[in-house]
């Protein structure tokens, strides 16, 4: 029996293999299993998106050929969801064709291993993805603490993921106008250069650059086209200074730099930004901002 006062056993990583093939299933979790790990297996890619919204895994290893919906659609439809947008996959095929390589890491893959599958060359790979997949998830959890505006992106635009404070603006803003804008700019734009990004209703996205394979770092700042605060002034009917507070907002800035910047302090701020949600009739600093970039914009 164990001892309430042992130290509780550390935490199995949960490994999802996805195959068409019951040999290769049967091979695969054996193998895994050995190494402590914690195997769940599907036979096909809509089973494998079953699985993964009940349970969700470390790291997945995905048959890319496989009937009905193959690795490469499975694939999409994981990095499609919230829950799974960040767990790495790995893609096993017999196809060492450039272009199926290639359509793997687009799709979202972060590697691939030719089958036969070589069981040392896979225990590696795995190290190597979970370390850098929780370093990685570590970072979001302190930038989310941080409040930042950011948001990571694939080839296409879509956003894979975003810390709460760019998720409220990009949910503020009408539309969806920002895969498009920002996919079409990265077609053409790999450097982060000056950082400058592009621009789509009323938001700048400035580039920050790539931070994984075909996932890129932007920052999210509403567009101001003009630093004059009477505008806000006067579409609000704010007080010179709410209009000042209102400005620094729209601007992406945080409540400490705005202090900074007016001389108030943080709680000043704070009941500045009291009567402009009241008078904007918004209720969070996100639509706030969104309402003072069209505002600005307009005038």
């Amino acid at each position: 029996m164990t001892s309430l006062s042992e130290a509780p056993a550390p935490r199995r990583d949960i490994v999802l293999v996805v195959d068409d093939n019951p040999e290769t299933l049967g091979f695969l979790s054996e193998a895994l299993e050995d190494a402590d790990a914690t195997v769940l297996v599907a036979t096909s890619g809509r089973m494998a998106l079953t699985i993964a919204e009940k349970i969700t895994p470390d790291i997945i290893l995905l048959d890319a050929m496989m009937p009905h919906m193959d690795g490469f659609e499975t694939c999409q439809q994981m990095k499609a969801s919230g829950t799974l947008a960040h767990v790495p996959v790995i893609f096993m095929t017999g196809l060492t064709d450039t272009e199926h390589v290639v359509r793997g890491l687009e799709c979202g893959g972060v590697d691939y291993l030719s089958k036969p599958i070589n069981l040392d060359e896979l225990r590696a790979r795995i190290r190597v993805h979970l370390a850098n997949a929780r370093t990685a998830l570590s970072a979001r959890v302190a930038l989310d603490a941080a409040g930042r505006h950011l948001l990571a992106v694939g080839l296409d635009g879509v956003v894979r993921w975003a810390t709460p404070q760019a998720a409220k603006l990009l949910e503020a803003a009408d539309g969806d106008p920002f895969s498009a804008a920002i996919g079409a700019w990265l077609a053409s734009h790999r450097d982060p250069g000056d950082g400058h990004g592009p621009t789509a209703d009323d938001m700048q996205f400035s580039y920050l650059g790539a931070i994984g394979p075909n996932e890129f770092l932007f920052r999210i700042t509403a567009a101001i086209p003009t630093d004059d605060p009477e505008r806000l002034r006067a579409v609000f009917g704010l007080t010179p200074r709410e209009a000042e507070v209102l400005l620094w907002i729209a601007g992406g800035k945080a409540n400490r730099d705005i202090g900074e910047i007016l001389g108030l302090s943080p709680r000043t701020v704070n009941k500045h930004l009291e009567q402009i949600y009241i008078k904007l009739g918004v209720e969070n600093r996100a639509s706030a901002a969104v309402k003072a970039a069209h505002a600005l914009r307009d005038g």
